[in-house]
């Protein structure tokens, strides 16, 4: 049976593979609109997009249980707004609150939003950071643009997290995929931590900077979390023959962290 399926799987690819297999013919750093699962799409690039709906919505990596009527969600790197369209599908009285600071994707961001009609989305053109007076930001037209991406940056808006963060009583999922700026927004948030009950922070080691995993780690237990990790990648078989080059990344890690003391 599972011959037959992996056939089948072959031969007759259901919509998620369809989707991918699209996306990696299909030109990287191109506008395109796709619907996928009756939500309309608009992306500034299909094979981070496609990786995204695969994570997201096939394997829904994100999914909490819900202990609220209405759950509060922060998306911090929240691209197109895939995560968005997701936990309002599956929990339909959240408030989500997003950010995202490159223009052209947030212009996707939005039009998604608006175009599924998708309600009590919050909006913000704008990096979540340490302070709120702007930062320097490398634009890749993708997922990956970063304050640490080596490469040409202008100045995008900023918002101090801590300080939205202060303003809440409780968080039920707190998502930070923020391209390497998480080692200064986590530690800034740490006496905002005991509202958040789920976690997901996406750690990037830029070759070119000091590794910071154990400190983050340190700060998720000194505050009640417990964590998983799964890599992203990395240096392969022979990591000690393939140092990436000081513009990569050597480490590259999904974390979800639970707080086993958290009281809503």
């Amino acid at each position: 049976m599972n011959l037959l399926k992996s056939i089948q799987k072959h031969f007759f690819p259901d919509e998620m593979n369809k989707i991918l297999r699209e996306a990696h013919e299909f030109p990287r750093y191109t506008p395109k609109d796709i619907v996928f699962r009756g939500y309309n799409i608009s992306m500034t690039d299909y094979l981070s997009v496609a990786y995204q709906l695969l994570e997201i919505f096939e394997e829904e990596r994100l999914l909490f249980r819900k202990i609220s009527e209405s759950p509060l969600i922060y998306d911090c790197g929240a691209n197109v707004g895939l995560v968005s369209l997701y936990m309002k599908s599956k929990f339909p009285d959240a408030r989500v609150k997003a950010f995202e600071p490159d223009p052209a994707v947030f212009s996707c961001l939005k039009r998604n939003i608006d175009s599924n009609g998708v309600k009590n989305v919050e909006l913000y053109q704008s990096a979540v950071w340490t302070h709120n007076d702007g930062i320097e930001f490398a634009l890749e037209g993708a997922d990956g643009g970063s304050v640490y991406f080596e490469g040409k940056k202008s100045k995008v808006n900023s918002v101090r997290l801590a300080d939205l963060l202060a303003t809440e009583t409780s968080v039920d999922l707190l998502k930070l995929d923020i391209e390497g700026a998480e080692n200064d927004v986590l530690p800034d948030i740490e006496p905002q931590l005991k509202k958040v009950k789920n976690l997901f922070l996406e750690y990037h080691s830029w070759a070119s900077n000091e590794q910071q995993l154990d400190r983050l780690l340190g700060i998720l237990t000194r505050n009640g979390f417990r964590y998983t990790i799964h890599s992203l990648g990395g240096l392969g078989k022979q990591p000690f023959l393939n140092l990436p080059a000081k513009s990569g990344m050597d480490i590259q890690l999904d974390i979800h962290a639970i707080n086993l003391g958290y009281e809503a």
